[in-house]
């Protein structure tokens, strides 16, 4: 059995939680975390990069000047790549970027990926998480309290909107919900503080296999 610290708003440690083993992987999956990261990451590319051809640059098929006795080089059409204001040679088109990732990898990737992170002490659980307004300063108190001075991944159960606005300030500060936390997600950020009751939709996440590949 794993152990996760419990801490209580103030910083306080309050005991430990117990996480089944069975519920972790590890020594397999790097290969699928790393697909699930590429995909997500291109996932986030527009693809509208976009250049003209030669059949899309405004100009005549007239030469601009007579092939020979002029003593410069030949030149049949001034949409050629080789001129300035000319069509851009191999330029990129709108594309999509998607990478398809099955079921299978993604489950395998996210429990790797959430493991990791237990082995390496780096998820704190937060009996609860409850701001009385929305002010950047009581967030921050709370940060200092559990002595965290890292880029975090603050985990919640469901949407707190004191919260989610006492934090949007914070640079390197993420507040997102259990059901919707990826792969990319725990690998970005060194530092994990869950909500006791977010941990137990990632458990189930982590039984079911619904760690996804989003």
């Amino acid at each position: 059995m794993s152990k996760l610290k419990l801490y209580d708003m103030n910083g306080t440690e309050s005991g430990d939680l117990e996480l089944a083993d069975e519920l972790l992987v590890l020594g397999v999956g790097d290969q699928a975390v790393h697909d699930v990261v590429v995909a997500t990451r291109n996932a986030a590319r527009q693809g509208s990069a976009s250049t003209k051809h030669k059949g899309e640059v405004a100009g005549s098929n007239k030469k601009p000047w007579r092939q020979k006795g002029t003593g410069r080089a030949r030149a049949g059409y001034r949409q050629s790549p080789v001129w300035r204001g000319g069509a851009a040679a191999f330029g990129p088109k709108p594309r999509s970027y998607a990478v398809k990732v099955n079921k299978k990898v993604g489950r395998l990737a996210f429990r790797r990926a959430f493991s990791e992170k237990v082995l390496t002490n780096q998820i704190m659980v937060l009996d609860g998480l409850e701001m009385a307004e929305p002010k950047t300063k009581l967030f921050q108190d709370l940060l200092k309290s559990l002595k965290i001075t890292t880029p975090v991944l603050i985990v919640t159960d469901v949407v707190d909107i004191n919260v989610c606005l006492a934090a949007r300030n914070i640079p390197k500060v993420k507040v997102q919900r259990a059901s919707d936390v990826n792969v990319y997600e725990l690998l970005r950020y060194p530092q994990v503080v869950i909500t006791k009751a977010g941990l137990e939709v990632m458990k189930q996440r982590l039984t079911d296999g619904n760690g996804g590949a989003e």
